[in-house]
């Protein structure tokens, strides 16, 4: 299966970016997700890979094949690119039995014939690759069925079926799994994951769900603003983002993030202040000279609560959910995130101790948003902490001048609102005619003159 590059590939509708300078390498057999926010680019990208977007600029390559070359004119059409797209609806022939459907997509396929030259499928090789997508996806009971008599999943198992059988080199997937329900989309996830590793093919998957990419993907490309903030493995990117945007994405609860100062640094080890608490932070890195405001980064993990503590807060508030619990920590007026391992439930303003342990500790700089070190933290002494605001801490996720489309509006809603506007007039403007319609009411006036033989007889 191919390896497919994108170089400087960008998308751009006037001055509002759909995806800017995208560098992205796809490895061959790799399951790369695409995730991101809503307008985040993602799939913007994934169409223009497959062809159904055309780039405005850039080079992207499928295997040995230049697919699209903005300076040479090269754009093959997506029938070309040898490529599967499965898409969030189904698109299920409602006529067709299951047989049927998964067969209309090898109608077109061409396969090399004994004689060099391009023939269509037989009949025993139509049934062979129907045979082997339906007993992967134990659909092979179903074959029979209309679309109408299948559950969602089931459906969902023909249309990836239908994908499957042309054998494409690639598979493209838009979100397939957000019509269904949680249970299924677990069994899907399972289902897919499996599926990767019988067809030893590239996958690229569009998702918003972050566990979906977390539990699905060989890489993660998290995009946002269309431009790509971290691309990584699964773990690499939920255990040191590189980002404050990454850091808050990625994880549930999210990420505590704690506004605080350095005091001093020294390679790679920094002494750090935040909510009246002085600690040492010891790191992986060099930490840069002259950074002054920070972030504080700490999983909820690492907020283990146990008798012993060394920090001590309020319940703000506590969210069992069997397996696990999420307890709200009110320190110092500030709200913490910490999860416990079990059912439990604490009484609101009831006292709770804690600490900060791990290795797991990350430092942003407050300025780039960047990540300046992954680490443990000491807490070297405790003090006290006043808020100087009512309001609580907000922190800008995004650094200023990174938005690409920062001020400009989103393609094509000035020119709906112009349209809209138009439209306003016109409707004013209609009424006009509508009141020339006097003479109907002038044709009801005979309607009274109808009466004026019943006055005839009294004149006699």
């Amino acid at each position: 299966m191919p390896k497919i590059v994108l170089e400087h590939v960008t998308k751009r509708w006037g001055n509002f970016y759909g995806a800017k300078d995208l560098n992205i390498v796809l490895e061959d057999r790799e399951f790369v997700t695409l995730l991101g926010p809503s307008g985040c680019g993602k799939t913007t990208t994934l169409r223009m890979i497959a062809g159904l977007e055309t780039p405005t600029e850039g080079k992207i390559t499928i295997g040995d094949t230049v697919v699209f070359d903005s300076e040479t004119g090269i754009n093959l059409s997506p029938a070309k690119r040898d490529v599967g797209f499965l898409f969030q609806n189904y698109a299920l022939w409602p006529h067709m039995t299951v047989y049927k459907n998964i067969t209309f997509g090898l109608e077109n396929v061409r396969v090399p014939g004994e004689d060099g030259k391009m023939r269509r499928l037989t009949k025993a090789e139509t049934e062979e690759r129907v045979n082997e997508v339906c007993d992967m996806l134990k659909i092979q009971q179903f074959r029979d069925r209309y679309p109408s008599e299948l559950s969602g999943g089931q459906q969902q198992r023909v249309a990836i079926a239908r994908t499957l059988a042309t054998h494409p080199k690639v598979l493209f997937m838009d979100e397939p799994l957000s019509n269904l329900d949680a249970k299924l989309r677990a069994e899907m996830r399972t289902e897919l994951k499996r599926m990767h590793r019988d067809m030893n093919s590239t996958f690229v998957y569009v998702t918003h769900d972050q566990l979906e990419a977390m539990t699905l993907a060989t890489n993660i490309c998290l995009m946002n603003n269309g431009l790509v903030q971290q691309f990584d493995p699964p773990l690499t990117v939920y255990n040191k983002p590189a980002n404050l945007f990454v850091a808050d994405f990625i994880g549930n609860p999210t990420m505590n993030f704690i506004p605080g100062v350095i005091e001093e640094v020294k390679g790679s080890e920094a002494t750090v202040s935040f909510f009246g608490i002085k600690a040492k932070f010891k790191g992986d890195q060099e930490i840069p000279e002259g950074i002054k405001d920070i972030i504080v980064g700490v999983r909820p993990e690492f907020l283990p609560i146990h008798e012993k503590g060394k920090l001590k807060g309020l319940a703000y508030g506590t969210l069992p959910a069997g397996m696990e619990t999420t307890v709200k920590i009110n320190f110092n007026d500030e709200i913490l995130s910490s999860v416990v391992f079990g059912s439990i439930d604490y009484a609101i303003d009831s006292e709770i101790r804690f600490d900060i342990v791990g290795d797991g500790i990350l430092l942003y700089d407050y300025a780039s948003k960047n990540v300046l070190g992954r680490g443990t933290l000491e807490i070297l002494e405790i003090g006290e902490y006043h808020r100087g605001s009512e309001e609580p801490f907000k922190i800008e996720l995004v650094a200023p001048g990174t938005n690409p489309n920062e001020g400009v509006g989103e393609p094509g809603k000035g020119k709906k609102k112009k349209g809209l506007k138009k439209a306003k007039k016109e409707k004013v403007e209609e009424p006009a005619p509508v009141a020339e319609k006097a003479p109907v009411e002038e044709e009801e006036a005979p309607a009274e003159e109808v009466e004026e033989p019943s006055e005839e007889p009294k004149e006699e």
